[in-house]
This record gives structure tokens, C-alpha cells and sequence, in this order.
């Protein structure tokens, strides 16, 4: 099975994107895709910089930013605005041989959500939603 292998640290920023709280990593933490052991990994630096999960304020009784898919959201986050790189200052965070599309790289948040024990009917929604959305965020 798939795991994150690190907590989640960040501090919670001052600055907001799009009205949404923004958090900086304060120390790294690593996503193991497919399994533990698979060799895929995928490892979001601290100094990072994630809104959580970017759901409109009308659907958080759903999805909170800060809720069930924070973990997943954070390696979301990384694999878009990297446009499935991995490249973070010069350093490749992935050990991937070539980079995430984008459709891979929500397959892996629909993973992750898997692993944070995400039921199912909500990680088919928020999966859908980054599909049908998310598509203006790649890279940005």
C-alpha cells in the first residue's frame, strides 16, 4: 500500500491566494506512490508553500482546505505548480524517471486520499473536481 512517511508540519502564513490560507512546510515529507518500497517517491520540500485543498467556500461543509485531504492536497499541490517535474530550486523531488501529467498526477491524489482513509465516494468527488478544474492551476 501506498504512505505518507512523514507528519505534516507547516505554519500558517499571513498572505492568502485567491482567499484561500496558504501554509509553508516547515520540514519536508515524503509520499511513497503505489507502495512503500516502490521506489516511486515523491518528496515535498519544507520551505514549500500548499492552500491545502482548493475547494470554493460553498463546498467546505464537504471538504474543509484543511481537512481529511490535507496530506494528499500538499502533494497535489507540488506536482502541479511544478507541472509534474518535481523540481524545487535546481533539486528533483521525484525519483521518477520522467515527469507526472497532470492526469497522473491527480491519479496520485486520488491515491494519497486512498491512504488517508478518504472514503471512497469522496475520493471519486474531489478526484472528478481536480479533473474538471484544475486544469488553469497546472503550473501556476
Amino acid at each position: 500500500m501506498s504512505t505518507f512517511t512523514d507528519p505534516l508540519e507547516v505554519v500558517i502564513l499571513d498572505q492568502a491566494r485567491q482567499g484561500r490560507l496558504e501554509a509553508k512546510l516547515l520540514a519536508g515529507f515524503a509520499y511513497h506512490v503505489g507502495a512503500l518500497g516502490s521506489g516511486e517517491v515523491i518528496s515535498v520540500p519544507a520551505g514549500f508553500v500548499t492552500d491545502f485543498a482548493s475547494v470554493p467556500r460553498g463546498f467546505w461543509n464537504l471538504e474543509p482546505p484543511m481537512g481529511d485531504a490535507a496530506k494528499a492536497a500538499v502533494v497535489h499541490d507540488f506536482l502541479y505548480q511544478t507541472q509534474g517535474t518535481g523540481l524545487w530550486f535546481g533539486s528533483r523531488r521525484i525519483t521518477r524517471a520522467k515527469p507526472y501529467s497532470r492526469a497522473e498526477a491527480d491519479g496520485v491524489f486520488r491515491e494519497a486520499l486512498g491512504v488517508l482513509g478518504v472514503p471512497s465516494w469522496k475520493r471519486f468527488v474531489l478526484w472528478a473536481a481536480v479533473r474538471a478544474g484544475g486544469a488553469g492551476g497546472w503550473g501556476g
